[in-house]
């Protein structure tokens, strides 16, 4: 097999950039949103926080919350049949 060049991030210079409104510091409220179990959720990466980010293949999709682990959420998705797990920020998270 070939071996990959680069990070995850590669190929998302489109992908992850911001409108020229939301560039600057991060959102508290934002930051410190609060889901509760079983909550529908926009997965939307935000550049400016590297911690708790998720595959670029993911970018875009829709799960649900199924836990809670430090300061991350449990998010469950449908890649294609199967369902994967996903801990995310609160900050890459939009509600439905």
């Amino acid at each position: 097999m070939v071996d990959r060049c680069g990070t995850c991030q590669r190929k998302t210079r489109h992908k992850y950039l911001k409108h020229y409104r939301e560039k600057g510091k991060l959102s508290l409220s934002k930051y410190f949103q609060e889901f509760e179990i079983g909550d529908k959720v926009n997965l939307k990466t935000d550049s400016a926080m590297d911690k708790g980010r998720f595959f670029p293949r993911f970018y875009g999709l829709t799960g649900s919350i199924a836990g809670k682990k430090g300061f991350c959420y449990l998010v469950k998705i449908m890649d294609g049949n199967k369902e994967k797990t996903l801990f995310v920020h609160p900050i890459h998270l939009t509600r439905q």
